[in-house]
């Protein structure tokens, strides 16, 4: 099963494979505020009504998350930010946030995550503690997405195995069945599709049926995808890239996720009832980059916006 895409485009006018533009349908992208202010309208770049999730790093502010959350809205997109537990003081600041979210953007969903901080800011450490406070549920928030790791995860497991994250994913199935949320998986960044399938079977071995949205890393230079990689504590990925590194030759190419999506279309379509139901793009080699690609390969699923009002 390919791994990795490495290849020149020679054929701007090639026949789209359906199969990818079938689970390219509703796909999503994540920004962040500095990045979005790059993109002079996104209506030039995404579907109409693309979620857009707005990453929350460490130490930016929330008044420029709410601006970008508000901007997205008004250019057409449903947005979903980051609420990451460590970088939330106490509740009042989480009731802050999504009153501001709310008031400010008309936000209604939310990306909830620990966060990749090492020592908490506040009262909270975890993704389950910010639900148990009732307050998306009470504030009428339709959608809750929490994180995936087909690879594992060391912040909530350090010694390895997957024991500490598959009672997390067991306790999210349990609250999306107790509270009625829409939930779904949106997963870290992998690059072997054999792996994702497989951890999405496992998922429903364990009873986990909660959908699953892929991470999949946009077209970007080798470089910046192994230092993504490095951070984000991609293990068996970061292997497979290392060993990329190491033949010069493919150094200079840009990398695509042709393959990796080819195979997971290949498999969605031969078991449409398979848990993966949508793609989520991290733009590592920047949003236009990957909008473009998502455009070239997605066929109806990547059609801008400003095109189809023209249209």
């Amino acid at each position: 099963m390919a791994l990795l895409n490495f290849r020149k485009r020679t054929d701007a006018l090639k026949p789209l494979n359906p199969q990818i533009e079938a689970l390219l349908q509703g796909y999503s992208i994540e920004v962040m505020p500095r990045t979005a202010e790059k993109v002079e309208d996104f209506r030039d770049l995404l579907p109409q009504g693309t979620r857009v999730y707005i990453a929350h790093i460490e130490g930016t502010p929330i008044d420029d998350m709410v601006a970008t959350a508000r901007r997205l809205a008004r250019e057409g997109y449903a947005v979903m930010p980051h609420f990451p537990a460590r970088i939330i003081k106490d509740k009042a600041t989480l009731a802050d946030w999504i009153a501001r979210y709310q008031g400010e953007a008309g936000v209604d969903q939310a990306l909830v995550i620990a966060g990749g901080v090492a020592q908490p800011h506040g009262a909270f450490d975890s993704s389950m503690q910010l639900l148990e406070t009732g307050l998306f549920e009470k504030t009428g928030f339709k959608r809750l997405h929490v994180a995936g790791h087909p690879e594992g995860n060391r912040d909530i497991d350090p010694n390895g195995g997957g024991a500490n994250v598959w009672d997390a994913l067991r306790w999210k199935q349990t609250y999306s069945e107790a509270t009625g949320a829409e939930m779904a998986l949106a997963t870290q960044f992998a690059f072997d599709a054999g792996s994702i399938i497989r951890w999405a079977d496992a998922l429903r071995e364990e009873g986990i049926t909660l959908p699953v949205h892929i991470g999949i890393a946009g077209p970007a230079k080798l470089q910046t995808l192994i230092k993504f990689a490095i951070a984000c504590g991609v293990g068996p990925s970061l292997k497979v890239l290392q060993r990329r590194a190491m033949d010069v030759s493919k150094l200079l190419l840009p990398y695509e996720p042709t393959e990796v999506l080819t195979d997971l279309a290949a498999h969605k379509a031969a078991n449409p009832g398979s848990n993966i139901e949508r793609v989520h793009f991290f733009p590592m080699g920047g949003i236009k980059a990957n909008a473009t690609w998502a455009t070239d390969n997605g066929g109806a699923a990547g059609v801008p916006a400003a095109q189809t009002q023209q249209g």
